[in-house]
């Protein structure tokens, strides 16, 4: 190995430019591969922690009018859902896990000169995991006392609690909500939250539903949020939903307008499908650089296999065998991948390090050079040197030795 090295240290120094730019191609096609991955991969987890800043694989539901007639009721009938209907088939579907009426209206909110309307909602404690409503250190989400103590507890979206109090701590402080006083329990986790349904929840409020109803005199629901056991089996606990509400509520629980849905885990579904084909894409333009830089090492190492045939032959002479030539040439071709491996993995993971302090992580991502990266890379950085080196080292290996002499 010893000798190798020093071998290769004498080729590499007598074509200075033609090393250059084989390993820059190596280099080039290390960084090509290893960012593009890396950025697909940034971006995948960017869309799907944008996407789950909605809710995590949840159903949104709307009641509607019946498109249907149903047991001799005619169609155009609207379907009005009560929290008893929720709570009775809250134990009653297979495979619910969760579902949470949402009661919606504007209400004033005044904190001493401050004035606002304010988008409120008035919901159970599930609501605030299925929906990712994090609370920020120090406060809390709903609990299940406030709901069944009727308690005058708000919970706030980040950007209204930094409208009513600025930089001053909001929990613990008391708001005036529709002329009655509230404790703020807890302040919204700032979210990247990419859609929305009846406006962004930093900016919205969230009190019990029972108190919701308590002030507002509201018998219905405007909307209802559940979530499956299983996300895999979200479009079965849809059918059984819709089935038991349509039981209860008489209407065909294939009627769309009677109950509309929206499907989350769609997005997810497809954000993961969509890219999985792109990272794959990427991957494919990355190793074709790769192979550029390949057929540059190729290239070099005939050029070695011409300049020192003499002492191929010498060395078969004296009893080297075809697979130490074979080999001597290999050992050289991989190291010489190897350098320019290493050097772009280097220059990719600076890249990776320093993208994030530019500020544009919540519109691509941040790029990661994940362990299933690196592994493809070098994967590829092997099959690109291997494949590179063998040629030049096998016609060296099938010199004949009185022919090598002579050149």
């Amino acid at each position: 190995m010893k000798d190798v090295l020093k071998q290769l240290a004498r080729d590499l120094k007598a074509e200075k430019l033609r090393t250059f730019l084989t390993i820059f191609g190596i280099v080039w096609g290390t960084v090509a591969i290893s960012l593009m991955l890396a950025f697909g991969t940034g971006l995948h987890k960017q869309l799907i922690k944008s996407t789950a800043g909605l809710g995590d694989r949840i159903v949104i539901a709307w009641p509607g009018l019946t498109s249907i007639p149903y047991e001799g009721l005619g169609k155009g009938r609207r379907i009005r859902i009560r929290e008893d209907d929720l709570t009775a088939i809250r134990g009653n579907v297979p495979g619910l896990k969760a579902v949470s009426g949402e009661y919606s209206n504007n209400m004033k909110v005044v904190y001493g000169t401050k004035t606002l309307s304010v988008d409120t909602s008035g919901v159970v404690p599930e609501f605030g995991t299925m929906r990712n409503m994090i609370p920020q250190m120090g406060g809390r989400f709903i609990d299940a006392v406030d709901y069944n103590e009727q308690r005058r507890t708000v919970f706030l979206g980040n950007q209204l609690a930094k409208d009513l109090f600025g930089t001053t701590p909001a929990v613990g402080k008391m708001i005036n909500v529709n002329q009655s006083p509230f404790l703020v329990v807890g302040v919204l986790q700032e979210k990247d939250q990419d859609s929305n349904y009846s406006g962004p929840d930093d900016q919205k409020m969230f009190i019990p539903s029972t108190t919701f109803r308590a002030l507002t005199d509201k018998k219905y629901v405007d909307n209802f949020v559940f979530q499956a056991a299983n996300s895999d089996d979200t479009k079965q606990v849809i059918k059984r939903v819709s089935a038991a509400l349509g039981k209860r509520l008489r209407f065909n629980a294939d009627d769309k307008e009677a109950l509309g849905m929206w499907d989350t885990t769609e997005q997810f579904k497809f954000f993961d499908v969509f890219m999985l084909a792109f990272n794959a894409f990427l991957g494919i333009i990355g190793v074709l650089t790769l192979v550029v830089g390949g057929i540059g090492v190729s290239n070099i190492m005939n050029v070695v296999v011409e300049e020192r045939t003499r002492e191929i032959g010498i060395k078969m002479a004296l009893g080297a065998k075809q697979r130490y030539i074979l080999g001597q040439f290999l050992i050289e071709t991989m190291l010489v991948t190897f350098l320019g491996g290493a050097i772009g993995f280097a220059i990719a993971l600076s890249v990776c390090a320093v993208f994030p302090k530019l500020g544009l992580s919540q519109y691509v991502g941040d790029p990661v050079v994940s362990p299933l990266v690196a592994i493809l890379t070098s994967l590829a950085l092997g099959i690109v040197g291997l494949i590179a080196g063998y040629f030049p080292a096998r016609d060296a290996a099938r010199l004949d030795p009185v022919v090598a002499m002579k050149l």
